[in-house]
């Protein structure tokens, strides 16, 4: 294992990782090099009992599906396939039943923002063990339209703060400010007056009731580049998912050697290389921004989070984050 301790964790994704006819075999060759398996599955004829039960019995620690919608009126319209939601629960079970973790994954979008209280109950309810929420990366109309306003993502962030007080693992894909939303939280900031936190708060309670005294979130300092790269199916390697720059190709270069050394990866690493209210921010550190909306909106990689509306304040000590 060319990196250090802790080695790092493998995600398989797609499209549908599935569709890959060596996909158990690669499965089985990372877990026996001692690497945490994740697998991002396609919800597709492809994910059942089958090859769920044969993901646990190669030792894959985690699995993840997608749901956007508390109803397949929302969520397969979003996905484009009637029938989606349902597969996509009844995959959760199945996970459940063969003694598979799994986690939902949930895109905010105006589409869905409304739900994302009962989206949380229907995970619970599933039995997942993490509820991951990916905040859009504009790239196109389409995602323009779906797109929230940066207070309408803090109120979010605010939500799922109030979330993972009932016991299930709240984190955030392309939103980093929640690290600095739960800092700010747990100093009794209070939370937004918005009426998206106010709404969807008020039916959080209404479906799970009163919370637990101890949120259960878990903290990371990772962000596009830094403790994060993606290697595409041809070997391409880029900073993330989201993020379309690319910083070399394996197997013609080392894969940590990419990681450590590339002059793209050091300088995402590298917090006092960010611009705008980032760079100036007290939460860089922790925090730092998404990477691939500075990106997809300013067209520079180090420019500042369009999605977070937060004001750098001047003096203050940098903060940590337990």
């Amino acid at each position: 294992m060319e990196f250090d301790e802790p080695y790092p964790a493998l995600l398989m994704t797609g499209g549908d990782p599935l569709m890959r006819p060596d996909f158990f075999e690669l499965v089985e060759h990372a877990k026996s090099r001692g690497l945490y398996v994740a697998v991002a599955a396609s919800v597709t004829p492809r994910l059942n009992e089958e090859s769920i039960l044969r993901m646990k019995d190669l030792g894959v620690d985690i699995m993840s599906v997608s749901l956007d919608g508390a109803s397949p009126l929302t969520h397969d319209r979003l996905r484009g396939v009637p029938g989606t939601w349902e597969a996509t629960v009844r995959a959760l079970k199945l996970a459940r039943d063969a003694g598979l973790r799994a986690q939902v994954n949930t895109t905010v979008m105006r589409s869905n923002v409304g739900e994302l209280a009962d989206i949380f109950h229907i995970a619970r309810e599933a039995g997942s063990v993490a509820w991951e929420v990916f905040f859009l990366i504009r790239t196109g109309r389409g995602a323009s339209l779906e797109s929230l306003q940066a207070a309408e993502c803090e109120e979010v962030m605010h939500f799922l703060y109030d979330a993972s007080q009932y016991g299930l693992p709240v984190r955030t894909s392309e939103g980093p400010s929640f690290r600095r939303v739960r800092v700010e939280r747990q100093k009794a900031a209070g939370s937004p007056a918005g009426g998206t936190y106010q709404g969807l708060s008020r039916r959080l309670r209404a479906l799970e009731g009163a919370p637990t005294p101890q949120p259960s979130v878990r903290p990371t300092q990772t962000r596009d580049g830094k403790g994060l790269m993606f290697v595409g199916y041809n070997g391409e390697v880029f900073p993330s998912g989201f993020l379309p720059l690319s910083a070399g190709r394996v197997p013609d270069e080392r894969l940590v050697s990419i990681y450590r050394s590339n002059q793209l990866f050091a300088s995402l690493k590298d917090a006092s290389m960010l611009k705008g209210r980032c760079g100036r921010c007290e939460y860089r550190e922790i925090c730092g921004g998404s990477r691939s909306r500075a990106f997809a909106e300013l067209g520079d990689p180090l420019g500042e989070d369009p999605a977070c509306p937060y004001v750098p304040r001047s003096n203050t000590a940098v903060p940590t984050m337990t």
